[in-house]
């Protein structure tokens, strides 16, 4: 018996000999390419913020002090008002790892029901403007039922619904457009946001305040809140987002329920911004593609779960850069397509990059 005690004797005394000795690893130090994928990792939003500043400063050195003029800085904020509304509205289904490529045509056809209710139903223009936002609401919470509900991808089902909803307006409307004279004259609450804020040298309109609070909002929302988490957990892997108590369901009808909202005031900005009601209007047909180039230029993974709005925000500016600039300069409008196409390609692989080193 004492035989068989003695090796756990001599380890309990190597034990009392050396008690707190645990075993050791030391630090993995990363170098600076892991350093940087750490910090765009944390902070997605910092690539297009790069990008913006080092436009802004190369258009400034080559165009002078003009391109820094209040005016000229403020006027990109107008040009992109609409656009930065519809790419708040685009990240949030992007950031659930959909698309959603009604948001253009959404945002038309809530225009044209609000001025058409005015001149024709003789409806109140602010009880107008309420009416579009409900259209558009509805519009958003039939694609968040088909897509969680019917389970049907929400490229096909916004596709779907751009068709519907681009007929829609051409039927609803007549196709007649509605001058910006007469709905000054009659119901010039439907041009509010077109009213203007001067802050020294610079103008912003109210349109361009909305998207800024808009955008401000929608990222406290995102970071700050429990539904925010839920967002970004149903884009990343919406089966581990259930297990985890996520209802997912909720979780994407209030995504979409809130994007045909946001495109309805995106509607709302359209009138602000050009006066008319138009159902021939661009932004229902480019409005998706403009807005879909904001967020990937803003580092939006198409993949979902990462991401901020604040990129998506980046991206629509960095658009309105090159296009000011370049019309500043003189220069052939094609180059900005050729590169805001190299920006496109070079922040998608960035993505990849990210995620390629994360896995």
């Amino acid at each position: 018996m004492s035989s068989q005690a003695e090796p756990t004797d001599d380890f309990e005394g190597i034990a009392a000999r050396a008690p707190n000795r645990h075993a050791a690893f030391q630090p993995h130090r990363k170098g600076a390419m892991g350093r940087a994928h750490d910090l765009l990792h944390a902070t997605p939003a910092l690539v297009p913020m790069i990008v913006l500043i080092a436009a802004v400063a190369v258009f400034g050195l080559v165009l002078g002090a003009k391109f820094f003029s209040p005016f000229a800085l403020t006027l990109i904020l107008q040009q992109v008002q609409i656009v930065g509304v519809l790419a708040a509205a685009q990240s949030l289904i992007v950031l659930t790892a959909g698309i959603d490529l009604s948001v253009g045509a959404t945002a038309v056809f809530c225009s044209v029901i609000m001025g058409k209710l005015v001149f024709e139903v003789g409806l109140p223009a602010p009880l107008a403007v309420l009416a579009g936002l409900i259209a558009g609401t509805a519009i958003g919470g039939l694609n968040g039922w088909l897509v969680s509900r019917v389970r049907l991808p929400p490229f096909i089902v916004t596709l779907g619904m751009w068709q519907i909803v681009l007929a829609a307006t051409y039927l609803y409307s007549g196709n007649e457009t509605i001058r910006a004279q007469d709905i000054e004259a009659t119901a010039p609450f439907l041009q509010f946001l077109r009213g203007k804020l001067q802050l020294g040298g610079a103008t912003l309109t109210f349109g361009v305040i909305l998207m800024l609070l808009l955008v401000l909002v929608l990222a406290y929302a995102l970071r700050s809140t429990a539904w925010g988490r839920h967002v970004y957990a149903v884009g990343d892997d919406p089966e581990a987002a259930a297990l985890a108590g996520v209802n997912v369901h909720r979780t994407l009808m209030s995504v979409y329920l809130l994007v045909g909202l946001i495109c309805a005031l995106a509607g709302w900005v359209m009138i602000g911004r050009f006066g008319s009601v138009s159902p021939s209007a661009t932004t229902g047909v480019i409005g998706n593609i403009q807005s879909i180039t904001a967020v990937v230029i803003g580092g939006i993974s198409l993949f979902g779960g990462r991401g901020s709005i604040l990129g998506a925000f980046f991206g629509a500016l960095i658009v309105g850069v090159f296009e000011l600039g370049l019309r500043m300069a003189g220069a052939n409008p094609q180059w900005t397509f050729l590169l805001i196409g190299a920006l496109i390609i070079g922040a998608v692989a960035v993505d990849q990059w990210i995620r390629k080193v994360s896995a």
